[in-house]
């Protein structure tokens, strides 16, 4: 445990401090506006300190230091990306300004007013889908950061995981949005304070033009292996393809099951001389039950000792007897660091299905629109987004900066620690460069990020379930008590799926990427249906089935395909999982394609005719 008294009275003041002024707010909760929009009363100083804490979760620092371990500096192009769509979208005000116009508490109950009640529902339901599953792993890579910079045993995560969700619930269940909004504030103020000083230490610590130079040339040297390992992959995938042709699938799998086993033993071996040239190994601790089976021990490579880490891993990886019990390997080289759309960075499909992403989450993701739907009027929702736009490039590149000086770090270490691999180098790393007082501060500022997105995810998913699935469904309406006590119970529920989900679900890939492709589900379609809503005049109901419908396929078969294939229950080859490019950008063209084709046959043969008026001028009462 590295926390000192000091680190523990920073801690415990900051919590008792938002548990306080969370419950207080409950005496102003008076009905469901109240609870879930505020009263419609957020002012604009109020509005950007909300969205920016909201936004900037400890899961967001732990996949932006994720990046920056994998992709240098170019791992901050996201933030860039996201800060232009935010301005763009303030300075317009496009879907923003007549979103708030119409008075709506929620973006499916707008599209009850221009196709209906069951495309409302439908869109609820993806809605609240893709927003859950999105926020599946937040307590998991919370739990993740705190164990690992703060020393805790990792058998304790999910008791630290369940106590994160328990503060936040008390005090979101009791004050809803005017409790996040009141908590956010100081949130914003903590978490402001611990990123600067953090990232202060961390340039002082690696130095700036040594952090460059040190990043290019691990990329340089980490080619030569990239291509060889490519090169191997190729053969191996060559020599199975023959295998299959000449004895059948069974024989072909177990030859590709040696063969992963063989790299992965090799590249145990060498660690320490792989660390040299710029690539980190990542060998997950084994798990304290699990023995080698024979066919491992006989794997072994040839004059490795019979007790080491090194050992005890490539032996474990090298069976594929119990393919459970074996620790994942993986290694780890610096992407271009300075050029996002580089072919060896993120390329150029990648940026632009991320641009295409970020103009649909500013203006769709429910979370922030909840801030817009809270704001006094629609001018000042445009100007929460255009003053708080640049704090979203500082959202990506200062935990990016962490992580990108964690990589410099545990290469000049010679390698990753047993059981470190690129989303937990960033807390590992912070936890030998701190100093006391420093670091409570820092876990104080990272409880403030968790917990401000926690409550703001949990009463916007709440109120959507309430709103858009429940509510239609009623025959007659709920009385005002009732209906805050439903959304209350269902802050309650949802948080004890994320309790459970975040335990048991691994992600199969990196953390960014489940996020953009899990929140894809329902950002392209409800973008798509957002901008046919309010802007073409010849959308209708049909279009918009067959945009939500379509718009869910990419990102359910990516986290499907990929999640079957990294589990290991079935034999299939790891070249069928889904690039996120690819599942992000189809969802965007088959959601427009459906909303497009839909609409054309649903005015063909459907009967439906475009509307009088826009859906906007129909005011909510």
């Amino acid at each position: 445990m590295t926390l000192s008294p000091v680190d523990w009275i920073i801690i415990g003041v900051y919590l008792v401090g938002c548990i306080v002024a969370g419950v207080w707010m409950r005496r102003y909760v008076r009905g469901v506006d109240d609870f879930a929009v505020a009263g419609r009363e957020m002012d604009l100083n109020l509005g950007i300190a909300s969205l920016a804490a909201t936004e900037m979760g400890l899961v967001t620092v732990m996949y932006t230091a994720q990046l920056g371990f994998t992709n240098g500096l170019a791992g901050a192009t996201v933030g860039v990306l996201m800060a232009g769509a935010m301005l763009l979208v303030g300075a317009t005000g496009f879907v923003i300004r007549p979103l708030r116009d119409a008075g709506v508490i929620t973006i499916p109950e707008l599209f009850e007013k221009r196709f209906g009640k069951s495309v409302r529902w439908l869109a609820g339901l993806v809605v609240v889908l893709g927003g859950v599953l999105n926020m599946g792993i937040f307590l998991r890579l919370g739990g993740e950061f705190l164990v690992h910079v703060t020393g805790l045993d990792p058998a304790h995560l999910q008791w630290t995981m369940t106590a994160l969700l328990g503060i936040v619930l008390l005090y979101t269940v009791l004050g809803g949005m005017l409790s996040v909004l009141v908590t956010d504030y100081i949130q914003f103020v903590v978490m402001g304070l611990g990123l600067v000083v953090t990232s202060v230490l961390v340039v002082c610590d690696v130095g700036w033009s040594n952090l460059t130079e040190r990043l290019e040339r691990a990329y340089v040297q980490g080619q030569a292996f990239r291509e060889s390992q490519e090169q191997a992959e190729r053969s191996d995938r060559t020599r199975v393809a023959e295998a299959r042709r000449a004895e059948g699938p069974q024989a072909a799998d177990a030859l590709r099951k040696q063969l992963e086993a063989r790299r992965h033993a090799d590249l145990v071996h060498r660690k320490s001389e792989l660390a040299a040239q710029g690539v980190l190994v990542s060998v997950a601790k084994p798990k304290a039950d699990a023995q080698p089976p024979e066919s491992a021990r006989r794997a072994a490579p040839a004059g490795s000792s019979s007790k080491g880490r090194e050992t005890t891993a490539s032996v474990k990886t090298a069976g594929a007897d119990d393919p459970k019990a074996l620790p994942e390997v993986k290694a780890y080289t610096m992407a271009d660091p300075l050029d996002p759309v580089s072919p060896r960075g993120f390329g150029w499909m990648y940026v632009v299905w991320q641009a295409m992403f970020q103009v649909a989450v500013v203006t769709t993701w429910q979370t922030m629109i909840a801030r817009v739907l809270s704001a006094r009027d629609s001018r000042t929702a445009k100007q929460v987004y255009r003053r708080s736009s640049f704090y979203f490039v500082g959202r990506f590149a200062l935990p990016g900066l962490w992580g990108a000086a964690a990589f410099v770090y545990f290469w000049g270490q010679g390698g990753l620690p047993e059981g470190v691999d690129s989303l937990t180098a960033m807390p590992a790393y912070l936890k030998t460069l701190l100093p006391a007082g420093v670091i409570g501060l820092l876990v104080a500022a990272m409880l403030a990020a968790e917990m401000s997105t926690d409550s703001g995810y949990l009463l916007t998913w709440a109120t959507v379930i309430y709103n858009d699935l429940v509510s239609p469904l009623l025959r007659r309406p709920l009385t005002e008590r009732a209906r805050l006590l439903l959304v209350r119970a269902l802050v309650l529920l949802i948080g004890a799926f994320l309790l459970f989900y975040g335990l048991w679900y691994e992600i199969p890939g990196n953390a960014w990427d489940y996020l953009a492709v899990t929140g894809n589900i329902y950002l392209a379609s409800v973008f798509t249906l957002l901008v046919g809503a309010l802007y073409w005049r010849g959308a209708n109901r049909y279009g918009a089935m067959a945009a939500i419908v379509l718009g869910a396929i990419g990102p359910l078969a990516f986290l499907v395909v990929n999640g079957v294939v990294k589990s290991g229950r079935f034999d299939i080859d790891p070249s069928w999982q889904i690039k996120p490019e690819i599942a992000g950008a189809a969802a965007f063209g088959m959601s427009f394609a459906g909303m497009f084709l839909g609409s054309l046959v649903g005015r063909r043969w459907g009967g439906d005719g475009p509307p009088a008026r826009p859906a906007w001028e129909i005011k909510t009462p």
